[in-house]
């Protein structure tokens, strides 16, 4: 009982900085500072803990903040461009990264790991870089963000495969890894169309 008191108090401490101060911690942030403050003990109902190991934790907000950016870039690319490889590809971003949002999802739940409901900071900086662009400039921006977002992506799942302790975390990155080479795969022949 005294953990459950203590995560409360330390859990509305969090928001309470965290909504006083915005500034220093995007939504990726406080979903990482709140799931260091839970406990990690496997008895999640008894103690309302976190269900995994702080590493695994990591992965899900990480690997939930890179999914919510390929769904949002991908709806400005949609209102952005014309190029029809280019449509197509946002297009299934949003099908695509929305399916592997909701399943992380579902696992982030059942284990009690809090995920970031926005995008970061970086993220929302790369959205607002992009929506100021138009034309072949903003195609070649968002091209390129792709393709490094996907490498980044592809091997947070690769590491997560090998490296990972919890078991639905694991399967869900050895599932994701092929459908993100997949999409780099994409990307990287539209990028070299557009030289």
């Amino acid at each position: 009982m005294k953990k459950l008191v203590y995560l409360i108090a330390v859990s509305t401490a969090v928001f309470t900085l965290q909504s006083c101060n915005n500034s220093t911690k995007d939504s990726k942030g406080v979903a990482d500072s709140l799931n260091k403050v839970k406990d990690t003990t496997s008895n999640v109902n008894a103690t309302g803990g976190i269900a995994v190991a702080p590493s695994d934790a990591e992965f899900a907000t990480k690997a939930a903040s890179g999914g919510l950016a390929e769904v949002e870039l991908a709806r400005l690319a949609l209102t952005k461009t014309t190029n029809a490889k280019l449509l197509e590809f946002a297009n299934m971003m949003i099908s695509d990264h929305g399916k592997a949002n909701e399943e992380l999802a579902a696992i982030a739940k059942k284990k009690n790991i809090t995920l970031p409901a926005a995008l970061d900071k970086e993220h929302e900086q790369k959205k607002d870089e992009l929506s100021k662009k138009s034309g072949k400039d903003f195609e070649k921006a968002y091209t390129e963000a792709m393709v490094d977002g996907h490498k980044k992506v592809l091997k947070l799942m690769q590491d997560e495969s090998k490296d990972g302790k919890d078991t639905d975390l694991k399967a869900f990155a050895l599932k994701t890894a092929p459908i993100v080479q997949t999409h780099l795969d994409a990307i990287n022949k539209i990028h070299d169309s557009l030289k």
